[in-house]
C-alpha cells in the first residue's frame, strides 16, 4: 500500500490559490490538507469558510482538515457541511474529546484526534478504538516550514504499537518537517500518511515530488 500524502495549503501561493489546488488535483496526491488557526490555541491565523468555500469548489481530492483551535465543537456541523472528509481536533483543546469524536461522526465524516509534540500516546489509550486517524504534530503547530522533532519517530513506533494492541484500525498521519529523509523514517515507524508543506510547494517539480513521498 503506498503511503497517503496530503499537501497542506499553508504552504501555497496564496495570489494564486487556484493554480496550486488545479496542481493538487493533477496529482497524485490523495487528500489536501488545510490547517485552521484562530490565533488563540495557536499563534498565527489563516484562512476561514469563505477561502474553503472557494477550494471545495475546485478541489476534486478529499479535504482533511486539521482544526487548531479553541471551542472546535461551535464548528464543527460548518465544517462537514462544507464537505470535509476528515476532521482533525485537538486532544489539548477537547475538555470532551469522546463526545467530540461522536459529534464529528454524527455528522458523516470521519473523525481525528491530533497530538502536540509534548502530548505522549498513552493518553489516547481509551480513545483509540473510536477515532479513524491519529495526527501526531513533529513540530510544534502554528507555524510552516518547521524544523522536524526526531522524538516523532518513537512516538510513531509507539502509536503503532498502541494500535495493534488495541486493535483499532485508526492510520497514523504525521505532520510538519516532513521531506524524503523523515517521510521515510516515519513510514517505517508505522506512519500512514505524511502532511507536506513547503517540501511540496516549494520544490522544483511539486507533482514529482508527491509521487516520491507516495512511494515511501
Amino acid at each position: 500500500m503506498n503511503t497517503i500524502v496530503a499537501p497542506s495549503l499553508l504552504s501555497a501561493n496564496f495570489a494564486n490559490l487556484q493554480s496550486d489546488v488545479e496542481m493538487i488535483n493533477r496529482s497524485s496526491a490523495d487528500w489536501l490538507h488545510l490547517d485552521i488557526m484562530d490565533g488563540v490555541f495557536v499563534p498565527n491565523i489563516s484562512f476561514g469558510f469563505p477561502i474553503i468555500e472557494s477550494i471545495k469548489e475546485i478541489c476534486k481530492k478529499p479535504l482533511d482538515i486539521h482544526l487548531m483551535i479553541v471551542e472546535p465543537d461551535k464548528f464543527i456541523k460548518d465544517f462537514a457541511s462544507i464537505g470535509a472528509y476528515m476532521i482533525n481536533v485537538h486532544y489539548e483543546a477537547c475538555t470532551h474529546l469522546h463526545r467530540t469524536i461522536q459529534k464529528i461522526k454524527n455528522e458523516g465524516v470521519k473523525a481525528a484526534v491530533t497530538l502536540n509534540p509534548h502530548t505522549p500516546v498513552v493518553l489516547l489509550e481509551d480513545i483509540i478504538c473510536d477515532v479513524d486517524m491519529v495526527l501526531l504534530m513533529s513540530v510544534n503547530p502554528g507555524y510552516g516550514g518547521q524544523k522536524f522533532i526526531p522524538n516523532t519517530l518513537q512516538k510513531t513506533a509507539e502509536l503503532r504499537e498502541l494500535i495493534l494492541q488495541r486493535q483499532s484500525k485508526a492510520l497514523i498521519e504525521v505532520d510538519g518537517g516532513v521531506n524524503l529523509e523523515t517521510g521515510k523514517q516515519l513510514v517505517q515507524q508505522g506512519a500512514n500518511a505524511l502532511v507536506a508543506g513547503n517540501f511540496v510547494f516549494k520544490s522544483a517539480n511539486p507533482l514529482q515530488t508527491i509521487n516520491d513521498l507516495k512511494m515511501l
